[in-house]
Order: C-alpha cells, then sequence, then structure tokens
C-alpha cells in the first residue's frame, strides 16, 4: 500500500510551494498592501472562489458542466440573510411597525406573523447546518433526478441552468417572504457583532481565506484518493467505469453534492462581508460568470479557480470605475480572447510556458519510467487493462 508523504514533505515539493505562495498573498501581502476598502473587496471576490473551487471538482474532474451554480450560492447567502435580519428585526427596533419583531419587507406586504420557514433562523446553530444543508438537500435531488437517468452533458447544463432562472423569478415573485428583486438588505449584526466596522470586515476576510483553505484542502483530499481517480476515469470513459462494477450516478451526486456544499459557504460569507443578498446572485448571467471564473484558471487546477476568480472580478471592478460605459464589452472581449488563446486557462498557461523554464532553471531531471511489458500482460499472464486495474472494485 503507498504511504502518504507527511505534511513538512508535502510543503517542500512544488504543489506545497505553490498553496504556500497563495497563502503568502492572501495573508501576508494583500493585507498589508490594502486598505480596508480594497480587502474587503477582495473577501467578496474569494467568496466566489468557492464555487470555482466546487466547479473544479464538479466540471473539470468529473466532467459535469452546471450552469447554476449560482442556485447553490444564493441558498447559502439567503440563509445566513435570513438570520441576520432576524436578528436585527426584534421588537424593539421594529416598534414602529404595524407589526413588531418581523422584517421591514413583510410588514410592507402586510404579513402580520412570521413565516414557519422563517422560525428556525432564529437559531445560528440551525444556520450553520441549513447553509450547507440546503444547497446539498437540492443538489441531492437534482442529482438523483438526473443523473440516475443517465442525463448528462449539455442536456444537464440547460436544465440546471433553467432551475436558476426558475428559482430567480419564484424569489422575485415571493416578495413578502423573500424580499423581492431588492433581495434582503440593511444587515449589520452577527449575534451582536457590528459586522459593518473596517476590524470585523478584516476578521471576516481573514475567516474567508481559512474557510477557502478548507475547502481547498477537503478537494484535494478527495481528488487524490481512490475516489478522485474514479472522478476522472468517468469524465475520460464513463462506460468503462460502468462496466467495471461502479455505481455512476453515486459519484456524480457525491462530487455534485460537494460542489453546492462549497458554493453554500461561499454564499453565506458573501452575505456576511457585504450586508445584503438578492436574487441577481442567483440567476443565469451570475452563474454563468462563475463558470468563467472557473474556465480562466483552468478548470483542472484548484489554485487556478481561486486566481481566476480574483483577476475576473478585480479586472470587473477596475473597468467599471476606470471605463463605466465600456466595462462590459472589455470584460466579453477579455473573456473571448482568453478562451480562444488560452483554452486551457491560466494554469495551462503556466504549465505550457514557465514550467519548462523551471525545469532548466533548476535543472530538474525527471526520469524515465520503465517501459511496459511487450506482451500487454501482467506477472499472473492475465490481459492487462489499466482502467480496470486500478479502478476494479476487487482492487480496494
Amino acid at each position: 500500500m503507498k504511504t502518504s508523504a507527511s505534511p513538512l514533505k508535502w510543503l517542500a515539493s512544488r504543489e506545497g510551494l505553490y498553496y504556500l505562495a497563495l497563502a503568502l498573498l492572501l495573508v501576508v501581502i494583500l493585507p498589508l498592501a490594502l486598505d480596508p476598502f480594497r480587502l474587503n473587496m477582495v473577501g467578496k471576490y474569494l467568496t466566489y472562489a468557492f464555487v470555482a473551487v466546487g466547479l473544479v471538482m464538479c466540471w473539470g474532474k468529473a466532467g459535469i458542466l452546471s450552469l447554476g451554480q449560482g442556485v447553490f450560492f444564493g441558498l447559502g447567502g439567503y440563509c445566513m440573510a435570513m438570520f441576520l435580519k432576524l436578528e436585527a428585526s426584534t421588537p424593539e427596533a421594529t416598534a414602529i411597525q404595524s407589526t413588531p419583531g418581523i422584517p421591514d419587507f413583510m410588514d410592507w406586504n402586510q404579513l402580520t406573523e412570521l413565516p414557519w420557514f422563517w422560525e428556525p433562523f432564529h437559531s445560528f446553530a440551525f444556520t450553520l447546518i441549513a447553509l450547507i444543508g440546503v444547497p446539498v438537500l437540492l443538489a441531492l435531488i437534482i442529482g438523483l433526478a438526473m443523473f440516475t437517468r443517465r442525463v448528462g452533458g449539455v442536456y444537464f447544463a440547460i436544465i440546471t441552468q433553467a432551475i436558476a432562472a426558475i428559482l430567480t423569478i419564484l424569489i422575485i415573485g415571493q416578495q413578502g417572504y423573500t424580499g423581492g428583486v431588492n433581495g434582503i438588505t440593511d444587515l449589520q449584526t452577527l449575534m451582536g457583532w457590528d459586522i459593518r466596522t473596517d476590524e470585523a470586515k478584516t476578521l471576516l476576510y481573514f475567516v474567508c481565506v481559512g474557510l477557502l483553505f478548507l475547502c481547498l484542502f477537503t478537494a484535494r483530499f478527495v481528488q487524490n484518493r481512490k475516489l478522485g481517480r474514479i472522478l476522472v476515469a468517468m469524465n475520460a470513459q464513463e462506460m468503462r467505469v460502468r462496466f467495471s462494477g461502479y455505481d455512476v450516478a453515486a459519484f456524480k451526486i457525491f462530487v455534485f453534492c460537494l460542489a453546492a456544499a462549497f458554493a453554500g459557504v461561499g454564499g453565506a460569507l458573501f452575505t456576511l462581508i457585504v450586508g445584503f443578498m438578492s436574487p441577481s446572485f442567483i440567476g443565469i448571467v451570475a452563474s454563468i460568470e462563475m463558470v468563467i471564473f472557473c474556465a480562466l484558471g483552468g478548470r483542472l487546477s484548484l489554485l487556478g479557480a481561486v486566481y481566476g476568480a480574483l483577476l475576473v472580478n478585480a479586472a470587473k471592478s477596475g473597468f467599471s470605475e476606470s471605463l463605466p460605459e465600456l466595462w462590459p464589452f472589455l470584460m466579453g472581449a477579455l473573456f473571448i480572447g482568453v478562451v480562444l488563446a488560452f483554452p486551457n486557462g491560466l494554469a495551462g498557461l503556466y504549465q505550457t510556458y514557465v514550467m519548462p523554464l523551471e525545469a532548466r532553471l533548476f535543472r530538474r531531471r525527471t526520469p524515465t519510467p520503465p517501459a511496459a511489458p511487450a506482451t500487454g500482460r501482467k506477472d499472473d499472464g492475465k490481459p492487462f487493462d489499466p482502467m480496470i486495474d486500478h479502478f476494479s472494485p476487487e482492487k480496494s
């Protein structure tokens, strides 16, 4: 059995150094170089990185393209927003309303009592469970309905896009229960702690960084185990994996739920950082933008997804500030140009041009692996098939 490398040995490896470089950038360089306002913006960008990391696992590794990840991002955000809004809607704070003790938009829409599905969000513990559980539950329902019927490819992408559109319309239409098109706004405190101060925003930034690395290491743990190899094999040869005895639908449901959990955490952090949540972050446009983060960074690279989310949103903010009338066209041109010139994203660009320079600089030599037997058979005389050898249920 192959033993895993020690943490210190891994940190000294090339992959470990890449993670250390990202940690140095996020934990040391950016907090020292940016003022609290800009650092808060970077924190907002990092919440999108949660979705991009999930898409690397879902799309890049397993080949499941979802154009509705904004749904899970928004559900996590709404769960957190409901808790924060209830905390701000105490009878004392809402004494001037017709019905004190309920959110202001409910009073404006002439509701006289708190809806039943809002009641559990008085509890912070329930909210923490719900911001992951609700997106995962919806992903589980979608996965059971789609993957067990072997719906995939472009059909699955279209269905997820339709779900994003339907949920957006539903939230906007139920204004008395969800805040409508404005969403849930004016969120000020978390358990009595004012989240609008610079100190709070800085602390939330570091919490976001810590949870992002937790998601990165979780995704890395999955992809480096047998489960991750099966996901890659499904992407390449789904029928061969199915004929090897594996339940392909179960693996697809798992990775889809994992991506939904990451997105839910990102959405909850987004609500804390910006102080509101609206249906605009659930719709089709937002979901497609999230796929672009992953594609630009490299859909096979976990770290590339983080850099993709940072760079796209930084460019979006920069263009909107300097060229407010032209920034949508500039962003569109940037996306098209990058996809055409670098189809594998930033990670592919790095692998093609930078890694060869590193190899020359440090004069690293990679030993040539031994040639396979000419007979194409293993020592036991049985035919060798790389798919069956690595992914057969007999070899666990």
